[in-house]
């Protein structure tokens, strides 16, 4: 089955500046701001300016220029953020309608800040 990106998701949005963001770091590739809903003290999006709708799909169709900043963009963010090195930090992303994904524009959340116990609870 193919990916369905929706170019009018809100992260789509704010990348063509529909939408204003508190920015914390923006490169060729990449966008990280903060979450307007945080679930942590640190909550922070980091996004790929490429129109891929998960993970997987990014892990499969980005360029490996994207894939490269991207995770270069991630480790910056927990610095400028001051999760890394130090208490540690989660990061998280959510993938289609069992993952919980609300957005269908791939993100990895990246909090901290705070204990935040076990990730699933059982």
């Amino acid at each position: 089955m193919p990916y369905a990106y929706d170019p009018q998701n809100v992260f789509a949005r704010i990348l063509r500046g529909e939408i204003p963001n508190k920015t914390v770091l923006e490169t060729e590739h990449t966008l990280a701001f903060h979450d307007i809903a945080p679930h942590a003290p640190v909550h922070v999006l980091v996004i790929p300016k490429g129109p891929y709708a998960t993970f997987d799909h990014f892990a499969a169709k980005a360029s490996a220029e994207e894939i490269l900043d991207f995770h270069r963009a991630c480790a910056k963010v927990c610095e400028i953020v001051g999760v890394a090195p130090g208490q540690g930090y989660r990061a998280i992303t959510n993938a289609g309608a069992h993952g919980m994904q609300e957005v269908p524009h791939y993100h990895l959340h990246i909090l901290g800040g705070k204990v935040m116990g076990p990730l699933i609870q059982r």
